[in-house]
């Protein structure tokens, strides 16, 4: 149980709007920082001479150090404080926004962007912690519902916000004004944060096993990193070394959780959490769902721009279709679950998404880089309704399915492989893309389609193993209710 006392105790009765409205403000900076980049990429690299890879980078280092570092920074948060945790993480993301928005060169807006992931981690899952450090009953399910709709709102509607920023091109920043806006709205919530957050703890928090973290993190890094320089490089031994080095320190850091579990010490990733068979097969699903999402975003934002020669706002507009029809299947997926349960619901809506990539691939054929964008606009509304019911669905499904003791462990894990499915994705989509687009980038991005309808097939394969009827949580839960509280997933 965590420890907490703030300096603005309110009456039960009362719903607290100040506290929800600075932790909302730091998870819509670091969600819509992952997408807001795609629309920029194309500027970015003619104005620093970015390569290829960097580009690559640029999005899987991102969710890359998001994603590894996402846990240990959940079980610092419990021993140091979630408030201090929290602050720390938005003033780290408004310095590394600062330091991306007037990079010089490359590889300094790559750095900047590593950091950015790294504070990112410290944010999100310290979010979610203070609103349940802060509301109660009826006023957590609204909490919870405010913090659901901005985080897909942020994915959303990122390209567009990118493109409307890089469009009004605020004292000539261009690109950079992507990053530069995250400054006076992040220092907003650094000022706001102390007078309105408690402060958090958990009594006995376990430290961070630094063996087991260095492995996890080895782990990552070394998967994502010879996948995204693999192909420039001609794939030297290192590669194919580094990609058995992902697999033994996997194994390493599994081994390691359960050395730990005996001890009775918990392990950043607990094995016994994942022995259900709806958790395991529901986080198999997502992580390959998530090889597709982000790797989705990025081919579609180069093939509209350097392929149709569209700007970042025509573009930011084309994506509207996607965030359109997404915000509606994310809004009406846990009722579509309710009724029909997790594995005709997101093998349904796996299967939508595919659909939808068919349709854009068939749109581009007919089109190639020339022809009306209303040719797309079929192809991406039903991907993305299919995007936001799989999404919300196999969260729903996970967190109906896991025990009360395993919640925690499993929400960061689900978590963590969001990200690290996004970096993993990219690198993959970025070996097709990358290949063909200095000849075509329309078949360049054919090529990619085939490849992200492949990584549906694979979603809806992995949603057999899910239970064919309507789950009930262990802890008495309805789906829809376990489906709102588990949005950090």
């Amino acid at each position: 149980m965590s420890t907490h006392t703030s300096p603005h105790e309110a009456p039960q009765d009362t719903f607290r709007r100040g506290p929800l409205a600075v932790l909302l403000t730091g998870v819509f900076l670091i969600v819509l920082d992952f997408f807001v980049v795609n629309v920029a990429l194309p500027s970015v690299q003619r104005d620093l001479h970015a390569a290829d890879t960097t580009l690559e980078w640029l999005v899987a280092g991102y969710g890359l150090t998001f994603g590894g570092l996402l846990l240990v920074a959940s079980r610092v948060a419990d021993r140091w404080g979630r408030r201090r945790t929290f602050l720390v993480g938005v003033a780290l993301f408004v310095a590394s926004s600062a330091a991306c928005g007037l990079a010089p060169d490359a590889d300094t807006l790559l750095a900047a962007r590593l950091v950015q992931g790294s504070a990112a981690a410290a944010v999100g899952p310290t979010v979610l912690a203070l609103i349940g450090d802060v509301y109660a009953g009826q006023h957590r399910v609204r909490a919870l519902g405010a913090y659901a709709t901005v985080m897909g709102l942020a994915a959303a509607l990122g390209q567009l916000v990118g493109g409307v920023l890089i469009h009004l091109d605020i004292a000539g920043s261009g690109w950079r004004s992507i990053f530069l806006v995250n400054v006076p709205i992040g220092l907003a919530a650094i000022v706001a944060g102390p007078r309105v957050l408690p402060e958090s703890r958990v009594p006995g928090a376990a430290r961070v096993d630094l063996p087991e973290a260095g492995l996890v993190v080895a782990a990552l890094t070394a998967l994502v990193l010879p996948l995204v320089e693999g192909q420039r490089q001609g794939w030297p031994l290192w590669t194919w070394a580094c990609l058995a080095g992902a697999l033994v320190a996997a194994e390493a850091a599994w081994l390691r959780g359960r050395a730990l579990r005996g001890r009775g010490v918990p392990p950043l990733v607990d094995p016994e959490a994942f022995r259900s068979r709806p958790v395991a097969a529901g986080l198999l699903a997502q992580t390959l769902l998530f090889t597709g999402m982000a790797a989705y975003f990025l081919v579609l934002a180069l093939y509209l721009q350097d392929g149709r020669g569209l700007g970042p706002l025509t573009s930011g507009v084309v994506f509207t279709a996607v965030a359109a029809s997404y915000m509606v299947g994310t809004r009406n997926a846990a009722a579509v679950l309710g009724r029909y349960g997790g594995r005709l619901t997101i093998t349904g809506a796996a299967l939508a998404f595919g659909t939808g990539h068919l349709l854009l691939l068939g749109a581009v054929e007919r089109i190639g880089v020339g022809g009306s964008v209303l040719w797309l606009v079929p192809g991406l509304a039903v991907g993305g309704l299919g995007m936001g019911v799989a999404l919300s669905g196999i969260v729903g499904t996970i967190m109906g399915s896991v025990e009360s003791r395993h919640a925690g462990t499993v929400s960061g894990t689900a978590s963590t492989v969001q990200q690290v499915g996004n970096a993993v994705g990219v690198a993959l989509v970025g070996i097709v893309f990358f290949g063909r687009a200095a000849h075509d980038v329309a078949t360049a991005f054919e090529a990619s389609l085939v490849y992200l309808l492949a990584t549906t097939v694979a979603v809806a394969l992995a949603a057999t193993f899910l239970p064919g009827r309507p789950a009930r949580s262990p802890r008495g839960q309805s789906v829809k209710e376990a489906s709102s509280s588990s949005a950090a997933a």
